[in-house]
């Protein structure tokens, strides 16, 4: 979440983001979203592109996904879905 609202501060034309978060038993969903208008909000500057793929690593890592694009309705989104573990539960075990 902090690495795609430091994202919006730097890149994006929008003055504000949207943060949704949704969960269930197993997976915990955080989507950031900037912009709205008919064009892109988004503009990477020429030395950007680190940002995205240590978000992706990092999910990866945890068991996850993210995904990140321009929407057809303008603006950016960044969607990461994380697996949740129940607590005391080894989420690999040793075979």
């Amino acid at each position: 979440m902090q690495e795609a609202l430091i994202n919006v501060t730097k890149h994006a034309t929008a003055h504000s983001a949207e943060i949704r978060l949704t969960y269930s038993p197993d997976r915990l969903s955080i989507a950031i979203t900037n912009g709205t208008g008919t064009g892109p909000a988004f503009s990477p500057a020429p030395d950007s592109g680190y940002g995205l793929i240590g978000m992706r690593e990092r999910a990866l890592s945890a068991g996850g996904r993210l995904r990140a694009g321009h929407r057809l309705q303008g603006g950016f989104e960044v969607v990461t879905e994380l697996p949740l573990h129940p607590y005391g539960v080894d989420p690999a075990p040793a075979t």
